[in-house]
């Protein structure tokens, strides 16, 4: 089972007219009304099939995103459909919006990448990361961190030279980082052709792993959310590695922890960054698959 479903707690989400299931519930769900944002609502979650999408639904009352939009999946994207249902299902008195990644995300695509105007936006932003990519960066010491740029970044850069035929230039300095014009222009135009569930998922894996190809490698299927999330981590997993983890009482996860919760009891800041990289890129991979 992929890292993304094991992040959730085991579950069965109802889609009307759908059989699809995640396992089996065991308590009810509750929700807030986000109106009043005080009193606790039982509710039944479900992803109602229609001809074209599937809609997120509390007791038959379709949700709605930030921006008054209903909540609408396409649907050829039946997981991701089911696993924005089992979020809400797993709501427990009050909302905790951390606990909203894929909704947040299909809100962000529908909310400001379904507006052209937006989306131009959004991929200018997105093209300033290539020039201060994480992993075109390379230091020579130490041995760790050399070791894990060469296991990690240097397979990335080369499917990126060859996938598109360009030149990805690195550095070992800030104060020259420019990537030349024609690579920015394949990107441009590459960011330009994505949906608005894709071009979503690519800004929220820029901005998680700080870098512009490991997010395209993710989205294009060349790096699993896991891959992607080593990838992201190879700095600090080299301080982790010459160091030893990072064990502050203030930051390290202490019981009790709530029912499916993706982080362990005694999990150190480290444990913590990095899964929250996990959960973050794993809702990449689910809203860009056709499954």
């Amino acid at each position: 089972m992929p890292f993304f479903l094991k992040s959730w707690p085991a579950s069965s989400v109802r889609l009307q007219g759908l059989s699809c299931n995640v396992g089996k519930w065991k308590t009810p769900i509750r929700a807030l009304n986000t109106r009043s944002g005080s009193t606790p609502v039982a509710a039944q979650t479900s992803a109602v099939a229609n001809e074209d999408h599937f809609s997120i639904t509390l007791d038959h009352r379709i949700l709605k995103t930030p921006e008054g939009n209903p909540l609408t999946i396409p649907s050829s994207k039946r997981l991701l459909a089911t696993l924005v249902a089992n979020e809400w299902d797993s709501q427990d008195k009050v909302i905790k919006h951390h606990a909203l990644p894929l909704t947040s995300l299909v809100s962000k695509a529908i909310d400001v990448f379904g507006d052209a105007g937006a989306r131009i936006d959004a991929c200018s932003s997105l093209l300033r990361f290539l020039d201060t990519d994480a992993i075109c960066f390379h230091e020579e010491y130490p041995p760790q961190l050399v070791k894990l740029q060469k296991q990690h970044w240097d397979p990335l850069l080369d499917w990126t030279r060859t996938e598109f035929n360009v030149d990805i230039r690195t550095f070992d300095s800030v104060l020259v980082n420019a990537q030349p014009e024609r690579t920015r222009s394949t990107f441009q135009a590459i960011l330009g052709d994505m949906d608005q569930w894709t071009l979503a998922g690519m800004e929220r894996a820029v901005y998680y792993s700080k870098s512009f190809i490991i997010a395209l490698a993710l989205v294009r299927g060349r790096l699993t959310a896991e891959e992607a999330s080593l990838a992201a981590h190879v700095e600090v997993q080299s301080q982790i590695d010459r160091w030893g983890e990072v064990e502050d009482s203030e930051l390290s996860v202490t019981p009790p922890l709530p029912p499916g919760s993706i982080f362990n009891a005694g999990d150190t800041a480290h444990d913590v960054d990095y899964r929250d990289i996990r959960r973050q890129l794993g809702s990449v991979a689910i809203i860009i698959a056709d499954v």
